[in-house]
């Protein structure tokens, strides 16, 4: 059935676009038409139950990625945003199909935690986006799985006498009460462990607004003080200025009357060595 896979692919997205040509708004590229019935059918896929050896999934899956591939490169392509919401619908469905293939239940709930289903809906038949109905149906099954495998609800054994299949149930029964209230511990334990958690952050986010609202505080009075300061420096640094200007006029002040006090003196002495030297003659 493998090797049919890819003819079965062509030939239904050939019957879709034959079935397209008739009720085809002009607007809307054929290859985009094409592609939404596709996903369509995709998503209706992913919520049936489907079998191990199911290979129709994938193979659309990967026509669906190689028509979103062409679609980007047209250049009458649509908008960005549906372009994103059409690359996001396609991602949560090979995430998925990825997550289907893990060993363990665990690490498919892990892995289907971190896909992103589409938040509109494809047709406008739906009321809730496909994609998230798959999630969530998947979620519910991992978790159930997950459960069973926790409570040992899988039988490892089908033959034995009537007795002692009563017996196994009997076990079994008790089994099960006895896994289920462990269950309970550590679901109770886990959360108990986040409501710590919770109140660790929650105690870490006060301490940060406090530190936060503190050191604004303190960064307002620095600005207050550095403001006052240079204000006191412009206040200090004219009447500087001005004392300068004083200081300089009375320096000039103080030169002029010491010129003339010494011109004065220079001449005072000039006429006193005259009349030293016409009053006393010079001797013979």
């Amino acid at each position: 059935m493998a090797a049919g896979a890819p003819s079965s692919a062509r030939s239904w997205l050939s019957r879709s676009a034959v079935a397209g040509d008739a009720g085809t708004v002009m607007a809307v590229p054929r290859l985009e038409l094409n592609l939404v019935r596709l996903l369509c059918r995709c998503e209706a896929l992913a919520a049936e139950k489907r079998d191990p050896s199911e290979w129709r999934l994938e193979k659309y899956v990967a026509a669906l990625e190689e028509m979103l591939q062409a679609l980007k490169e047209q250049p009458s392509k649509p908008a960005p945003e549906m372009l994103n919401e059409y690359s996001r619908k396609v991602d949560f469905l090979k995430g998925m199909l990825e997550a289907e293939k893990l060993s363990s239940s665990s690490e498919k709930a892990l892995a289907n935690q971190f896909l992103a289903p589409g938040r509109t809906p494809t047709t406008t038949k739906e009321r809730v986006p496909a994609t998230k109905t798959v999630h969530l149906q998947t979620r519910a099954r991992y978790t159930g799985e997950m459960r069973s495998e926790l409570l040992g609800t899988e039988s490892s054994a089908t033959s034995g006498s009537g007795d002692l299949n009563l017996r196994k149930r009997t076990g079994l029964g008790t089994d099960e009460k006895q896994s289920a209230a462990e269950l309970d511990a550590v679901l109770q334990h886990h959360h108990s462990v986040q409501e710590k958690l919770a109140e660790e952050m929650l105690s870490l986010a006060r301490s940060l607004k406090n530190n936060t609202l503190a050191a604004q505080n303190v960064i307002k009075q620095d600005n207050q003080t550095l403001s006052h300061s240079i204000k006191m420096a412009d206040q200090n640094f004219e009447k500087l200025k001005t004392e300068s200007e004083r200081l300089e006029q009375h320096a000039k002040k103080s030169v002029n009357w010491l010129l003339w006090i010494m011109l004065i003196f220079v001449c005072f002495i000039f006429i006193s060595m005259i009349l030293f030297i016409r009053i006393f003659p010079k001797l013979k």
